[in-house]
């Protein structure tokens, strides 16, 4: 078996195939689900909120940090294993259900599957903590983040052209697949054991969520998050209410987007070890603004393929950046359940985000649901101006090695 500790690179191809797993089972929920739903005669407001409420267990990812820090002695890989066979069973459960017909059923099943993404998820992250220091981080979650858009941007063009040419059964089978497949990769990796816990988590929690940069970094998550909640899922019902292009020209462009948010992920997160995660989130943040309003003027799939790119770089960046900063702040002998509370929040932001659009659109137009997701990254950089980041966390110059202490 493979010892990640001594072959250093093999964490980053481990957890960049952990998290492309993950970005598969999102491609069906955030691209697929919706625009399948609308070819049933549903209409947006409907299609967006149903996303909204298969994607809920990514706002309760605290409760799987909580069962894996909890049996923390069976190891994070255990977890890994079951989440990923959970996803990848429920996909391919979900093609026998037509939900026209059964829509409960339908998005209970892809509920489940985001369950098991859950729980895979939060074992990732807890396992990538222990066995990073905080210099590598930005990197390390710069390759994370990049398997995640991978995972979306193969899902986006790939499943989308297999809904297209075939139905959109197929391209829930072959995401199932595609996930059982990668999990034959950590069954690979040495994990070293671990003892039983002795002390009690919630004591620890408390008192880490008592601290001033914490509780401001926490209120700053999910409202940074509205934004991509809003464009991730207006965006594609835009290219079809508006602009009329059909799903696979739209699996496309988001795999624009997808891939955009892979550089962005890369560049960035590299770049946050550098000059430290308040710049770069300030920066990002700025553009993010400018780029989101510039959507009002897309009038065609050129112009659209563009920006939307270019908020798929930015995106990503964000997103690394944040997961770093998280990392950075996160207690590591309850790193599954502080770092899952933390991004659980980002979660709720953009799940909320992104289930209201919908409605927005029906309620407004889509200019207007564009530049008000423009305008809610200002009082998120208002709030970034208030975290204070202890020094020694915005640019580490010695290597701090971190263990899962018990």
């Amino acid at each position: 078996m493979l010892d990640v500790e001594k072959h250093g690179f093999v964490k980053y191809i481990l957890f960049t195939c952990l998290y492309l797993s993950e970005g598969l089972q999102l491609a069906i929920t955030w691209v697929l689900v919706p625009i399948y739903l609308l070819e049933k005669q549903f209409p947006p407001e409907i299609a967006t909120l149903v996303t909204g409420i298969i994607m809920i267990p990514w706002a309760l990812k605290f409760f799987f940090g909580f069962s894996v820090d909890h049996f923390a002695q069976f190891g994070r890989k255990r977890f890994i294993l079951l989440g990923g066979m959970i996803s990848a069973g429920s996909l391919i459960i979900t093609a026998l259900v037509d939900p026209a017909l059964f829509l409960l059923p339908f998005a209970t099943l892809l509920f489940i599957g985001q369950c098991g993404n859950g729980f895979l998820d939060v074992s990732a992250d807890a396992w990538a903590i222990q066995l990073t220091s905080k210099e590598e981080r930005g990197k390390l979650n710069g390759a994370m983040t990049a398997g995640l858009f991978i995972g979306m941007a193969t899902g986006s063009s790939l499943l989308a052209y297999l809904a297209n040419q075939i139905n959109y059964t197929m391209s829930f089978v072959v995401a199932g697949l595609l996930i059982l497949l990668i999990l034959l990769f950590p069954l690979l990796i040495k994990e070293k054991p671990k003892r039983k816990r002795k002390s009690r988590i919630t004591p620890i929690v408390l008192k880490e969520f008592k601290k001033k940069t914490t509780i401001t970094i926490a209120l700053f998550l999910p409202i940074v998050s509205l934004n991509s909640g809003i464009i991730t899922l207006a965006a594609p019902l835009f290219m079809e209410m508006t602009l009329q292009l059909n799903i696979a020209q739209i699996g496309l462009i988001t795999t624009v987007f997808t891939l955009g948010r892979v550089a962005g992920s890369f560049l960035c997160g590299a770049a946050s070890d550098t000059w430290g995660r308040k710049t770069m989130l300030i920066v990002i943040i700025i553009f993010s603004i400018l780029f989101s309003a510039f959507l009002i003027l897309a009038q065609s799939w050129q112009s659209i393929t563009l920006l939307y790119g270019i908020l798929g770089f930015l995106n990503g960046g964000l997103f690394a950046t944040v997961l770093a900063l998280c990392m950075d702040i996160t207690n590591p002998s309850i790193s599954a359940t502080q770092f899952s509370l933390l991004i659980s929040l980002t979660n709720a932001g953009e799940l909320l985000g992104g289930a209201v659009s919908g409605t927005l659109i029906a309620l407004l137009d889509f200019s207007r649901v564009f530049l008000y997701a423009a305008w809610i990254l200002g009082p998120a950089l208002l709030i970034l101006y208030y975290i204070r980041i202890p020094s020694y966390l915005q640019r580490v110059k010695r290597r701090i090695t971190i263990s899962d202490s018990t």
